[in-house]
């Protein structure tokens, strides 16, 4: 009776420690560190008078990311090719 209930035991403890193991890996998933500045929104608020450390803080982003929206503006339309008359 005793080897039945240890067993029990030891199967219920390891499946809590999978199940937490489970979540804890399941919430670096939903980490904002990785997420990709909205060069958009990076725009507006620098025409707004704001500084790249004001944004990164109320972005919850670095600052490096922040200041990498300022370079060259690309456009794809430059590169698109325009088929000429009678195509």
């Amino acid at each position: 009776m005793q080897r039945k209930v240890r067993n029990k035991l030891w199967i219920s403890a390891a499946s809590g420690v999978l199940i937490v193991a489970a979540g804890l890996s399941g919430c670096s998933m939903f980490s904002t560190s990785n997420v990709p500045v909205d060069c958009d929104v990076v725009k507006q608020q620098v025409k707004a008078g704001q500084t790249d450390a004001q944004i990164a803080s109320n972005l919850s982003a670095p600052v490096d990311q922040v200041a990498a929206c300022h370079g060259p503006e690309t456009d794809t339309n430059k590169t698109t090719t325009i088929p000429e008359k009678g195509y």
